[in-house]
């Protein structure tokens, strides 16, 4: 995996949808933090809280669409994209740089075998001077997705028999062709027919 910009100050930015600069995303990521004094456990704690105090908008059934961090927030859910940007504006807020990272999946899609794009987070540590990749989609039926220094675990392991991979450059903003849907639909039942297959 690469960053698209050896820019660190671009995984730091607050924009319309990673807007971590909202007071309530802000305190938020501060009231989690404020104990901690390590980076690596500050992203640690926020990457868990997204991951299990969030809960999957298709895990509960909640039909509402949410997309900017402060949405997410506010309204308690949302699916794997949206998610990504709270646990973003989280970690940017608390000065730790976090970008987007996609994959395409077949073997766990919504419509038979279509493929089905999906998202989490990459996150720079610097005090190892490197970036992992971590999935807070949520562990429900069997996912177990883990904030690891050392070995990666995401929630979807990849079949590339099965024409399933991941893209391998960490995006500084979210891919438009997953804002412009989350923006597009206001249930996501509809959104569910319609996600994007690929960036």
């Amino acid at each position: 995996m690469y960053p698209e910009t050896d820019d660190l100050s671009e995984y730091l930015a607050s924009d319309a949808i990673i807007d971590w600069q909202t007071p309530a995303v802000l305190q938020k990521a501060l009231e989690l933090t404020g104990s901690l004094s390590d980076e690596v456990a500050k992203a640690g704690c926020l990457y868990e809280w997204v991951r299990d105090t969030i809960p999957h908008s298709n895990d509960t059934g909640i039909e509402m669409v949410t997309c900017t961090a402060s949405e997410v927030l506010h309204h308690g859910t949302g699916i794997c994209f949206a998610k990504s940007h709270l646990l973003a504006a989280l970690l940017r807020a608390v000065n730790i740089p976090a970008g987007f990272c996609y994959q395409v999946l077949r073997l766990d899609p919504p419509v038979d075998n279509e493929p089905v794009l999906h998202g989490f987070n990459a996150i720079y540590l610097a005090i190892l001077d490197k970036w992992i990749r971590v999935d807070a989609r949520g562990n429900t039926n069997g996912i177990n997705a883990q904030f690891n220094i050392k070995k990666e675990q995401l929630a979807f392991a990849m079949d590339p028999s099965a024409d399933e991979f991941i893209y391998e450059t960490i995006f500084a903003v979210p891919v438009e062709s997953v804002v412009s849907r989350l923006k597009m639909y206001k249930t996501r039942s509809e959104l569910w027919l319609d996600l994007p297959q690929s960036l």
